[in-house]
């Protein structure tokens, strides 16, 4: 292949003015200009976009974005097919040498290898050097280190087919530059960036877990794993940050200096809480946010490990550059760090070794990017292809049901963000950039033909990921992983200049909190997973193994709506053997399609054409053996019913690596076909995007399949219960509510435990109190922090008796004296404008209640909430029924207290009380004594309590979630607290389903009762 003219042009021309563009004045956007991007241009490359593709899809991205703030910067062009990077060019003025100098080549490398590209290009048109970038850069390499071609510019005529045979478009196309840099694969010292990256988040892990088991004696296994992940993703998360531009550069490198290291660490850890409103530096309390970690901010970790770590991730120390470090080599590499597990021994150190089904599944496969891509093209974008504006597309909703690392979310993401911003910059961006809410902004740097560059804000990224993005997973860690993938995802091409300007302008923090998005939770198992199953307080093991999972009640408004558009994934397969008893029973009790040796990934296939909606599309990448074998029988029936609408069989191909699969891609969708698509891949080299998408496909009739061997070759709710009532007797046959203790001056009355000590206040006159809503939780165990001053002695009768002053004074000198100090308030009270308190019983109380209020054990009402809420309180304890009204029974009957918990806390019950009772703002009802009392209970809840079965199971599930809310003031870490919270709306959900039947509600009655709110 001879070279072109214009080769030969551009040679000539800098052979003849070679020495002025050796000079130093001569600048490195000239050569570009000049020679350089020419250059590529007789290459086959669109450098200028002439061919007008939308900015995903550009040949050449000139990088301005990737300019960090450590001061080095990224290479200048990146060139990509198909809007995949394919190799790095960095250019240097000529006065730089190529040959010798080791920046350039370091840096290079450096980008290259983090991009885990396989060739890239170092040139001041001068010279041409070719690096190998899968060998790990060290900082002491020579230039010549990984450089496996270097050719002179006078050589370009003549060694012009060497270079177009590599990096051509052309030859890009092709394959020859892959099978350019598989030549060289395997050569000593190659060390991808994925397995040393693995390397070393694994020795971080190893520090961290044996160093915080060691100083904090206290931690629980659970508790250990949470918090040496969180810490690891939040450093990791912080850095990337920081080679982004978004954080200031070396902010974590300071820490190196100094003492009290992990102290001053949390208060970055604090700060960017507060400036990216992220789940992952969720420490504080706030409102419709998921639950905080309270556990991280106690915990003590050595200066040494974390300066070690910290002073690892460092520029020219570290191999890495953080600010493009790719969305799959991430997830690849948290899938496998993910695979293992700390544990601790009886010595309380910490072990890391393999999760028990990562052993049994020989290793972790992770899912390769163009698979993933490919599945995405065809569920994504097939939708969006029907999307006129963005409106259309905010409508979808995008589902992974088994999400691991996010690695399909991620590219579900990204092909949103795409679709808005070529919509937009084909839509009068310009207009569009003049609004206060804009979705675009115009970049700082012009394209290389001087073309405005449109960029999302990052409002618009958000309201895109929050909006369409959902994901589910079983394990807690991997989770927070998707979490943090996203996180990123949102913050690529940010600097902190984009950052800060737009808080401003839209008055809110960088990130999303995507705790409503992505949830943890078995995608397979419902709550109704332990009906009819024996309670009792359910064991803990059992609960985090399980980890149910309740669709409806985690995505309300999408399943309402029919489900979601698409559902996407690589489901686990795991055969139904391996998974205990009861899980299996559940399986078969509940889903159409499993036989005797099912796997999950079938279940997942099923649960999928429930979860999406009756347009929209499914695809998972799975075993393909049910097409085959007996136990795929009841799929196929299922699917051929013409709810598999395309099939790419892989066959025996290694898809995964060093797995033995049979895998192939399915797409299925409630809307019935009358065939289905195959694609059979055969080849090796058919395994890239590309490659599936060359191969022919072709229509099979359903009509030539069967399930055997598939050869391929409002109600008024008053009225509701008023009809009830009519049948019933009201609690204050069994019992009363009561408003128990009103101080009537709660700064006299009530104090603490440091008060007490403090003043040496008499303990026998002084009751536990409760008289805080907040303190009262549904089932649980109301322990009061205050206590009430109680100047009463009982008469005969249970009433309360003031005691005189005189007696006050000899008997109870310290209280006394405190009461003393508030007498000129305390004589001035008043009940409904009258004086009550003056004369010699300043002292009294506005409603004293009485001591059989006080001593036996009673059920507590939170006074103000949205829905009834009712806990217990202990014998010899006193309550505030303004706030906390107090339910006594005649009698002192456990069973009958428990039934009544759990019929109060229904949903029923609640909707009948919130009809009665005064609506107070917010959407809150105050829940007074008197309406309480007149709950209407089932006419023969006396005598035939013992004998009545629904009675019975009320009351166990009332007992087990007694001892669920026991457990869950025990929990120190938020997924514990998380998964006893599930656990406890199985029980509840029960319980509503025992009041419906024991009130004898029709179905059309507990539907409208169900969607009342």
């Amino acid at each position: 292949m001879s070279a072109p003219r214009e080769i030969e042009t551009l040679v000539d021309r800098f052979h003849r003015h070679r020495d002025e563009y050796a000079r130093v004045a001569y600048k490195e956007a000239q050569v570009c200009a000049e020679f350089i991007m020419p250059m590529f241009e007789a290459l086959g490359w669109d450098v200028y976009n002439r061919q007008g593709y939308a900015e995903a899809y550009k040949d050449v991205v000139h990088q301005h974005a990737l300019r960090t703030a450590s001061g080095v910067e990224a290479p200048d062009y990146c060139f990509r097919v198909g809007g995949t990077p394919k190799f790095f060019l960095e250019a240097k003025k000529p006065s730089v040498n190529v040959a010798t100098d080791v920046s350039p080549a370091y840096q290079l490398r450096r980008y290259a290898w983090t991009a885990r590209l396989p060739l890239s290009v170092l040139t001041d048109f001068e010279e041409f050097a070719i690096y190998d970038t899968r060998l790990k850069p060290g900082m002491t390499d020579k230039a010549s280190v990984s450089r496996i071609g270097y050719i002179p510019f006078d050589q370009y005529p003549d060694r012009w087919e060497e270079i177009a045979s590599v990096f051509s478009r052309e030859a890009i196309l092709k394959g020859s530059f892959d099978r350019y840099a598989e030549a060289s694969t395997g050569k000593r010292g190659t060390a991808s960036v994925d397995s040393e990256f693995l390397a070393e988040i694994e020795g971080w892990r190893d520090e961290l877990a044996r160093n915080l088991a060691l100083r904090n004696r206290d931690l629980s296994v659970r508790e250990l794993n949470f918090a040496v992940q969180r810490t690891i993703d939040r450093i990791l998360f912080l850095r990337i940050c920081e080679d982004r531009g978004i954080e200031d550069y070396g902010r974590l490198q300071a820490l190196t200096n100094g003492q009290n290291t992990y102290a001053r660490l949390f208060e970055l850890f604090e700060q960017a809480d507060d400036r990216y409103n992220s789940g992952l530096f969720h420490f504080r309390k706030e409102r419709e946010r998921d639950i905080p970690d309270e556990l991280s901010p106690n915990l003590s970790l050595d200066d040494k490990v974390l300066k070690g770590i910290l002073g690892r991730l460092y520029y020219p120390e570290c191999p890495y550059e953080f600010s493009i470090l790719p969305a799959d080599v991430l997830g690849q590499v948290y899938e496998q760090f993910l695979g293992k597990v700390i544990r601790l021994t009886a010595g309380h150190q910490a072990k890391v070794e393999d999760k028990p089904e990562v052993k049994k599944a020989g290793g972790v496969y992770y899912t390769p990017t163009y698979i993933v891509d490919y599945i995405v093209k065809n569920t994504v974008g097939k939708l969006l292809e029907g999307c006129r504006s963005p409106k259309d597309a905010s409508k979808l909703r995008i589902l992974d049901p088994a999400c691991g690392s996010g690695s399909f979310l991620i590219v579900a993401y990204q092909t949103l963000l795409d679709w808005h911003l070529d919509w937009y910059t084909k839509n009068g961006p310009e207009e569009l950039a003049k609004k206060s809410a804009t979705p675009v902004y115009q970049a700082q740097h012009l394209d290389p033909d001087g073309a405005p560059r449109w960029l999302l804000t990052t409002a618009e990224k958000k309201r895109i990921l929050l909006n369409g993005i959902y994901g589910v997973d079983i394990d807690a860690q991997a989770v927070e992983v998707t979490k943090l993938s996203l996180m990123l995802k949102v913050l690529e091409g940010e600097t902190g200049q984009t950052i800060n300007s737009q808080m401003k302008l839209f008055h809110e923090r960088a990130l999303p909190d995507l705790s409503s998005n992505i949830k943890c939770g078995n995608s397979l198992i419902g709550p109704d997973f332990y009906d009819g199953q024996q309670l009792g307080i359910l064991d803990q093991e059992e609960m985090y193994r399980v980890n149910v999972f309740d669709w409806k009640r985690a995505y309300p408004a999408i399943m309402e709506a029919g489900g979601f558009d698409a559902v996407i994934g690589n489901p686990p397969y795991v055969r139904i053997q391996r998974i205990s008893q009861e899980e299996s029973n559940y399986f078969f009790s509940v889903y159409e399609t499993p036989t005797s040796k099912t796997d999950l990934s079938q279940l997942f296939l099923e649960k999928a054409l429930c979860l999406v909606n009756g347009n929209g599309l499914v695809s998972f990448i799975c075993t393909s053996q049910w097409l085959s074998t007996d136990y795929g029988r009841n799929l196929r029936a299922k699917l051929g019913e013409g709810l598999l609408h395309s099939l790419v069989d892989f066959g025996s191909l290694p898809v995964f690596e060093k797995a033995d699969t049979y895998p192939a891609i399915v797409v299925l969708s409630r809307s019935r076909a009358e065939s289905m698509a195959l694609t059979r891949v055969t080849e090796r080299t058919q395994l890239s995007l590309d490659g599936i998408e060359a191969v022919s496909s072709r229509q099979v009739p359903f009509t030539s399949l069967g399930s055997r061997s598939w050869n391929l070759n409002s109600l008024d709710l008053i009225a509701l219960l008023g009809r009830a009532k009519r049948e019933c007797i009201e609690l204050r046959a069994l019992g009363n509510a009561y408003i128990g203790v009103l101080t009537g001056m709660d700064e006299a009355f009530v104090t603490d435990a440091d008060e007490v000590k403090m003043k040496g206040l008499e303990l026998k006159l002084l009751y536990p109190y409760a008289y805080r809503g907040a303190e009262v939780s549904r089932y649980g165990e109301v322990r009061p922090h205050s206590l009430v001053i109680y100047p009463y002695s009982p008469t005969e009768d249970g009433r309360p008796q003031l005691i005189p002053e005189s007696v006050l004074s000899r008997e109870y000198p310290a209280i006394h004296e405190h009461l003393q100090s508030f007498k000129p308030r305390l004589q001035v009270r008043k009940d409904s404008r009258r004086f009550y308190a003056n004369g010699i019983e300043w002292y009294r109380q506005l409603r004293p209640g009485s001591f059989s209020y006080i001593e036996p054990r009673k059920l507590l009402v939170k006074g103000i909430d949205t829905h009834l809420c009712v806990g217990l309180l202990g014998e010899n304890t006193a309550f505030n029924g303004a706030n906390c009204p107090g339910i006594i029974l005649n009698h002192d009957d456990p069973s009958l207290s428990l039934l009544l918990l759990g019929i109060l806390n229904s949903r029923l019950i609640s909707h009948y009380l919130r009809a009665l009772c005064p609506a107070k703002l917010g959407g809150y009802t105050r829940f007074n004594a008197t309406n309480i009392s007149s709950v209407p209970l089932p006419r023969v809840f006396p005598a035939l309590k013992k004998e009545r079965e629904e009675f019975l199971a009320i009351a166990a599930r009332a007992e087990a979630m007694v001892g669920l809310q026991k457990m869950r003031a025990k929990a120190r870490t938020p997924y514990e607290q998380t998964l006893i919270d599930q656990e406890a709306v199985v029980l509840e959900k029960q319980i509503d389903e025992l009041v419906y039947k024991l009130y004898g509600l029709t179905d059309a009655e507990v539907e409208i009762v169900e969607h009342f709110e």
